[in-house]
């Protein structure tokens, strides 16, 4: 497992584009990881803004109370395949390929989680603002779709469920 964005042990994948569009063009990063620590979302924009990026983009997934009819949800505990932190890295860099001129940080948090805490934060930078949400989109459903992570949902009366093992 890895930690906050620029820690040590942060499992960083430097972009492999290493060119810029333009001189105006912010220099690539793309940082990906999976953690028990805490997210912030603040340090995840601070680890992407520079001089030259106009447009931040954040996207925090929050641990809601209600899933699927059920409004008792109380925690959630995340597990992650032993590929996870290689397959998010891939999927980051993808996507973040596709996008030209973007820097990214996206961290998925593993472990039990209470309702109110940040389960997944990305941030994208770019010069400018389209390019950002489209691919903090892309990212976040990217990240949900191949990335090997299940929850179990715990409720309030003590049962629980599993959501994502199909």
């Amino acid at each position: 497992m890895t930690g906050r964005p620029g820690s040590p042990d942060e499992q960083t994948h430097p972009s492999r584009s290493g060119a810029r569009q333009c001189e105006n063009t912010p220099a690539p990063y793309v940082a990906a990881r999976i953690t028990t620590d805490p997210l912030d979302p603040r340090a995840a924009q601070a680890a992407v803004t520079t001089v030259e990026t106009g447009a931040a983009v954040v996207f925090s997934g929050v641990i809601r109370n209600h899933d699927e009819g059920r409004t008792d949800v109380v925690a959630l505990d995340y597990t992650a395949h032993p590929d996870a932190a290689a397959i998010i890295a891939e999927v980051v860099a993808r996507v973040a390929a596709e996008h030209p001129g973007v820097r990214v940080d996206a961290a998925h948090r593993i472990g039990p989680l209470r309702v109110g805490e940040d389960a997944l934060v990305v941030a994208v930078a770019s010069a400018h603002r389209t390019e950002a949400f489209a691919c903090c989109a892309a990212l976040v459903d990217a990240i949900k779709a191949e990335v090997p992570i299940w929850k179990r949902q715990d409720y309030a009366g003590g049962d629980h469920s599993w959501v994502g093992l199909a």
